[in-house]
Parts: C-alpha cells; structure tokens; sequence
C-alpha cells in the first residue's frame, strides 16, 4: 500500500493492526496496537459467525434486511447498503474502520485508521488526506482539507484501476465523506460501479447527491474530476 508513505506529519505515532485479511494503518496519540488488535478481532468474529448462519450476505450484491438482534457492525453495513442500494460488503472495509476507531477513541483524542483505502478520522486539528488515483495525472497532486469540527467522518475511496475490491466501473477514484464511514464505503462502491468514462462523471453525482449523510464526492478518470458537495481540494507541493 505504497499511498501509506505519504504520510507526513509527526504529531500522531503510527502502527499496525493485521488480523486475516483485515490489515489497519492506525495513527493515535500512543500505541495502542494491542488495544486495535482485540478490536478487530472482536469485531471480525462477530462479523463471521452472522456470516456462517446467514451466507447471503457475503455475495448478495442487492441490499440485504438485517435483523433487529443482528450484531451493531451487521446493522451498520445492512443500513449503508440499503441507502446505497448496493450489496453490505460493500461496507466492511468501512464499518471495520469506524468500529476499530470508535473502540480506541477512549484512549486517545485523535484517532486515524485507514483500511484499504477506507479512512475513519477523529482530528483535533486541520488534516489534509491525500488522493491516491492510480495511473491519473491526479494522484498525489492533490488532497482533501479535513477540519477538527467535521470529524469524526468517514472518507472512503473506490477504485476499478486500484486494488483488488470488487468495481463494475473503471474510475480512478472514487472518494466519497460522510459521518457514517460504512455509508461512505458503500456510496463509493455505487458510484464506482457507475462509471465507465469521463461522460459518467455529471450523471453519477447527480444520482447520489440527494442521499441522506453524504457530505461530498469526488469522482476522478483520467485527467478529469467531478467534485460535490461539503469538499475542499488543496494541491499537494
């Protein structure tokens, strides 16, 4: 994940937590490695064993009714999906990222974590995330400006050039903000799944723009971007 070089400030310590194939970068205020780890593992067999008596949905890509007794990170990926029209795993990367977060947020004011691209953000200060756009004349070149009052949020990035996530589409990017950092990942899949060229840009920005908790969008192909919404671009020197 070469994007995670990127990182430049130095006010956060840095740390990783790999369980299966849930792999976090994780940034806090101390090391809270341990305290990740049983988070996610918490939460991956929670996820699992809902998984092994309710296989439809790991490969429904159509949103799929969760129960009222389902586990809260089930609920969080069921309600994303059903906003989102679009199947619940297209959730997880996202749903892991808020529920590892929110865990660690006790132990520390400001807390990162970033699952494949999918990124919850506790901030005290302004952050600027960089866009990772593949082979687009975009990427690292410019970097969304997050400020502490907006966070926490979920920035959540779809890509069918990037990565081994499954897209219908061939954007670049995809990056999508909301407050609900599963609801992101999902309406990022869904808008990635909608674009084929640049001429898809207008249309699929219009599509979702009405979805309750998107805050903004931005769509990147080639050399062109479509931006909506609550988001403010900065170029990275």
């Amino acid at each position: 994940m070469l994007y995670r070089n990127w990182v430049k400030d130095n006010d956060l310590v840095s740390f990783t937590a790999v369980v299966e194939q849930t792999n976090l970068y994780i940034r806090a205020h101390h090391n809270l490695k341990t305290k990740a780890l049983q988070s996610v593992i918490k939460h991956r067999r929670s996820l699992e064993r809902y998984i092994d008596h309710h296989p439809l949905f790991l490969t429904t890509l159509e949103p799929y009714p969760g129960e009222q007794n389902a586990p809260a990170i089930v609920k969080a990926m069921t309600t994303a999906s059903e906003v989102a029209n679009t199947g619940p795993m297209s959730a997880v990367a996202g749903a892991i990222a808020e529920a590892v977060g929110k865990d660690l947020l006790p132990f520390s004011p400001e807390i990162i974590v970033e699952n494949g691209g999918d990124i919850f953000l506790k901030t005290s200060k302004k952050r600027l995330v960089g866009i990772y756009a593949g082979e687009s004349s975009s990427t690292g070149k410019i970097a969304l400006e997050i400020k502490p009052q907006e966070t926490p949020l979920g920035i959540c990035t779809s890509s069918g050039t990037v990565g081994h996530s499954l897209s219908l589409g061939c954007a670049d990017a995809v990056v999508a903000l909301s407050p609900s950092t599963p609801l992101a990942d999902a309406i990022a899949t869904t808008i990635g799944n909608t674009i084929a060229s640049i001429d898809d840009i207008p249309q699929a920005i219009e599509k979702v723009k009405d979805i309750p908790g998107l805050y903004g969008i931005i769509i990147i192909k080639d050399d062109k971007i479509g931006i909506w919404g609550k988001v403010r671009i900065m170029p990275l020197s």
